[in-house]
């Protein structure tokens, strides 16, 4: 059975858990306990030497980073529909898979990361690249249902994530109706998995 290697909290872990769940695809959660430097210890490390989940296991298959998991698990398990395999439609997805990767993980998932773990950086400049970034998504949604093509795929799940997840790091979405209407869309899919609740709002 697939193995994924998961912190709760985890935005990154999240969109795996998302598309395994949408792709109904059985697999066991191994909890990995951050706090205690559990995803720095050598058998950690042996399957991610970055020390960072998620990490995917399926069989003799290891696979590290939220994006090449997704990359696998929608060509394995998605019979072309999550990840197309047409060499234009392919190109839309990477496209946004490189945003997820850089503009938001350096915009609203950089100030969730500053306001909910403590970790070290310039929030109000955090705060500032995820207005940009989510100001281009509100463009782009205007006139697309979806990121890469006119139904979801894993570009839709790579980005999700962190985008539902920027009010946590004080990036409130009210300004942008295209991409709340956008996350309402992917929530109503069969199977979809919402984003973790931060504690101090359970």
């Amino acid at each position: 059975m697939i193995r994924l290697y998961d912190f709760e909290l985890s935005g990154n872990a999240h969109k795996v858990r998302n598309l395994l769940s949408l792709l109904g695809v059985a697999h066991e959660i191994v909890p990995v306990a951050l706090s205690e430097g559990e995803h720095k210890s050598p058998s950690f490390l042996a399957r991610n030497p970055f020390g960072q989940v998620p990490v995917l296991v399926d069989g003799d298959t290891v696979v590290r980073d939220s994006s090449a998991i997704l990359v696998y698990l929608g060509r394995k398990f998605g019979t072309g529909e999550w990840l197309p395999v047409d060499a234009v439609g392919e190109a839309r997805v990477q496209e946004w898979l490189a945003t997820a990767s850089t503009s938001v993980a350096d915009g609203p998932a950089f100030a969730r990361l500053i306001e909910l773990f403590g970790a070290a950086g310039d929030l109000e400049a955090a705060r500032q690249r995820a207005h940009a970034v989510l100001a281009i998504f509100e463009a782009h949604l205007d006139h697309n249902p979806f990121l890469a093509a006119n139904r979801p795929t894993i570009a839709d799940i790579a980005n999700h994530s962190y985008i539902a997840l920027a009010p946590d790091g004080g990036v409130e979405l009210d300004a942008y109706p295209n991409v709340r209407a956008w996350l309402e869309r992917l929530q109503k899919l069969p199977g979809f998995v919402s984003v973790p609740v931060r504690p101090e709002a359970e």
